[in-house]
């Protein structure tokens, strides 16, 4: 008997699954009233899962665990199952039993989701069938089909820490930077486990520029300077203008690409170095840069409204993520209102605190962490709002031409559902 733990995304897929497999199991949820409970019960009238609690006796006659990654390692019902021996995985795990086509894997930081997206676009632009998943979108069981080419998925940390066995023809690790760290005994443990990708890939894609990401010999590298190897991705600036390189040939040049910033520049570096690597035209890949409009939520332009720009960031949920939308806007205006806060993450938000205070005029905070945050600030103009309708609204009050960017540096739970959430309401209150 299979046991799956958790009736969110992820643990109604594995359900789902595992239906279509005639495997039998049971379904567990320590909360009494889980997102999926209704939809569930009415795929699955036969089958009522357990909630409330774990208890040990969850575990009897249980050979396997099917686990959603939103549930820590420290949980008891994962510390009773190592205790007894039973193999707690992650879907990704199971779904790598059954794929029958090249799966491409790409975690880090930042970045991911575009980066994942962006290759995803490419496959298909070359008349490839292929499915994007995972950490973003479908679950990756939900992506299973015999007609995919390639599986495309964007994988977690979390994702990562429960599984022990993954064939993935490439990767890639795009950056570490200090992020969930109340899931994590400490910074090298989160490290250990972005960086455990590498360990199921047949190609090795690797980001030089990222320090901690171990430099290997047999890989395809990627940088933001010169490529030093014929197969390997870089730019090169000539009379101020800047191009993408493969080797010492020219692709594109940068400014002909709709994404901004220069945290994207290395998002599609490493988007073309892993289309190489399984073998996509150059030509192919390059249009797909060009129409690539970027994600919901990522540095996404929302509208333009007497004079001033909005931007919609919500997915920066961490410092070096709004560092990386500032430089990209303040490269093109002068005025920006950064709209920010939520629930701080234990990082060092000093660079984030010194940059506004050298380069934005102007903070409206909300949420949880909104005090703290003001306190950091010392020299730009600091406002503070009890709802996004209240801070839109403040915001715009502070800017006549430039830029109001939602960007919050900090996790959305306090106030919304999600950074989705959170990113409609902010489109909502721009337009309301």
């Amino acid at each position: 008997m299979k046991l799956v733990l958790g009736l969110g995304d992820t643990g109604f897929s594995i359900a789902r699954f595992l239906s279509k497999q005639n495997i039998a199991y049971k379904l567990a949820d320590s909360r009494t009233q889980p997102p999926f409970l209704s939809d569930y019960l009415s795929e699955f009238p036969n089958s009522k899962p357990v909630l409330g609690d774990w208890t040990q006796d969850l575990l009897v006659d249980i050979d396997e665990i099917f686990i959603s990654p939103g549930i820590a390692q420290t949980q008891s019902i994962v510390v009773w199952a190592r205790e007894q021996g039973i193999p707690v995985i992650s879907d990704i795990e199971l779904f790598s039993r059954y794929a029958n086509a090249p799966v491409i894997g790409i975690t880090g930081s930042n970045g991911k989701s575009t980066v994942t997206q962006l290759l995803g676009e490419m496959i298909a632009n070359e008349g490839k069938k292929v499915a994007v998943g995972g950490n973003i979108g479908k679950p990756a069981l939900d992506c299973l089909d015999d007609a995919i080419e390639y599986y495309v998925l964007e994988l977690s940390s979390y994702q990562l820490d429960y599984t022990q066995n993954l064939n993935l023809f490439t990767g890639v690790v795009l950056n570490i930077t200090p992020d969930h760290l109340d899931r994590y005994d400490s910074f090298e443990k989160y490290i250990d486990s972005k960086l455990s990708l590498y360990q199921y890939c047949q190609h090795l894609v690797v980001n030089i520029d990222e320090p901690l990401v171990p430099k290997k010999k047999a890989a395809k590298h990627f940088g933001v300077n010169m490529p030093k190897q014929p197969t390997d991705f870089g730019t090169v600036t000539c009379h101020g203008s800047c191009y993408f390189l493969k080797g010492d040939d020219v692709l594109l040049y940068v400014g002909d690409m709709l994404l901004i910033g220069e945290h994207n520049i290395t998002n599609v570096l490493a988007a073309l170095a892993l289309g190489d690597t399984i073998g996509l035209s150059a030509d192919s890949m390059v249009e797909s840069i060009k129409a690539f409009k970027g994600l919901e939520h990522r540095l996404e332009w929302v509208v333009k409204k007497q004079g001033v720009d909005y931007y919609n960031d919500s997915k920066a949920t961490n410092v070096i993520s709004t560092i990386k939308a500032l430089n990209a806007l303040i490269d093109q205006h002068e005025n920006i209102v950064l709209i920010a806060g939520g629930v701080a993450k234990q990082e060092d938000y000093t660079p984030l605190f010194n940059l506004i205070d050298k380069d934005v005029a102007s903070v409206v905070l909300i949420g949880q962490s909104a005090q703290t945050l003001g306190a950091g600030i010392k020299k730009s103009i600091v406002g503070y709002a009890d709802s996004m309708d209240d801070a839109v609204s403040l915001a715009s009050s502070m800017i006549n031409d430039g830029v109001v960017l939602l960007s919050p540096a900090c996790a959305s739970f306090d106030m919304f559902d999600n950074f989705e959430d959170r990113g409609k309401a902010f489109k909502r209150a721009i337009s309301g």
